[in-house]
């Protein structure tokens, strides 16, 4: 089967290969994957920003069905279709482990970086981590559950988002919109999203398409919007996506006092200054956040299938996996949302 492998560890080292079909083991599925979304975490691999353990095939954002089931599996069966959570490896033993976070287990080794991902034909996964899809959710739709249960998992889950909440969503991005989304399906008020005059021609627009209300910074201080749009009150809950410093120190100007931020946003380990008296006196509670939880997933899947989260509006281009080239290029230059490669 071809893959898209990262060889070795560096700026680059990323190409197709053909590699041998894999095979279940106990307690595992082999999955032909139908669709596999392009991640943030995919080019900081290319890119040597991000954990990864080489040779290792890339991609963890996918959809597919089962074709053949290992040793004692008992819950899924041939022609089942499914998604799956990127939690592989991790020890069950842990502290985190044993309360239910192995999401940020020290062991955890994912699909994409820690072992072979999802940007190939074939994929095995264990039993334990898999989530069936419905019948009226296609698999492309299904692809990007995987991104979404980040921002249903940090906002709903999290940041406790409240019906009729003022939401501020900083970044753009496709997180950036999928957490705008998830805040609207979870019963916001309004919200607001804030990009640079870099997203403007795709990003923000999309935004706008989606029935956002965007600020530009380049046009106009976030801050201003949400002190007139609250009587001067602000915002209930402030998403930082972006990952820029200044956006991060910003979120405090935007919150209300007894409001929540709630951090998504990586930084590229660059260190932030951040306003902590201001923070401090507005007696804001700040949520960080980090990989998909076990019951992101399903609430995630009915969101999606009962129409609330239209991911599908955030799909920009279906590509075969030969072209990850032209893909990643793409999603560098931002003139892409959401890239699905296709396996052939």
């Amino acid at each position: 089967m071809q893959a898209l492998v990262k060889t070795q560890k560096g700026v680059g080292f990323v190409e197709l290969q053909d590699r041998p079909v894999p095979s279940p083991s106990k307690g595992e599925v082999l999955i032909e994957v139908k669709a596999c979304g392009i991640c943030g975490t995919d080019l900081h691999i290319f890119h040597d920003q991000f954990p990864y353990w080489p040779p290792v095939i890339l991609g963890h954002e996918f959809s597919g069905e089962i074709v053949e089931v290992g040793r004692d599996v008992k819950g899924f069966k041939v022609g089942t279709r499914v998604v799956g959570e990127p939690h592989t490896e991790a020890c069950g033993t842990c502290y985190l482990c044993r309360t239910g976070n192995i999401q940020i287990c020290p062991m955890k080794r994912s699909p994409g970086w820690g072992i072979d991902g999802a940007l190939a034909r074939y994929l095995c996964m264990p039993e334990i981590l898999l989530h069936r899809i419905p019948d009226n959710l296609s698999f492309d739709d299904a692809a990007l559950v995987e991104p979404t249960a980040n921002t249903v998992h940090d906002v709903i889950e999290r940041a406790g988002i409240q019906a009729g909440d003022f939401v501020v969503v900083l970044g753009p991005g496709p997180i950036g919109l999928l957490a705008a989304l998830t805040a609207r399906a979870a019963g916001a008020w309004h919200v607001l999203v804030v990009g640079a005059p870099g997203d403007e021609a795709i990003r923000l627009r999309k935004a706008r398409e989606l029935g956002f209300q965007t600020v530009n910074l380049g046009n106009a201080n976030p801050r201003d919007v949400v002190s007139e749009m609250t009587s001067g009150r602000g915002a209930d809950l402030v998403v930082e996506c972006s990952g820029a410093p200044t956006a991060i120190a910003s979120t405090v100007d935007l919150v209300r006092k007894k409001g929540k931020i709630c951090a998504i946003g990586l930084t590229g380990n660059e260190n932030v200054q951040f306003p902590w008296n201001q923070a401090a006196f507005k007696v804001c509670d700040i949520v960080f956040n980090l990989s998909t939880s076990y019951t992101s997933w399903d609430r995630t899947i009915n969101l999606i299938a009962g129409g609330l989260i239209p991911v599908r509006e955030l799909i920009s281009h279906r590509l075969p996996l030969k072209s990850w080239k032209h893909a990643f290029q793409e999603l560098e230059a931002q003139r892409a949302l959401k890239i699905l490669l296709i396996p052939e």
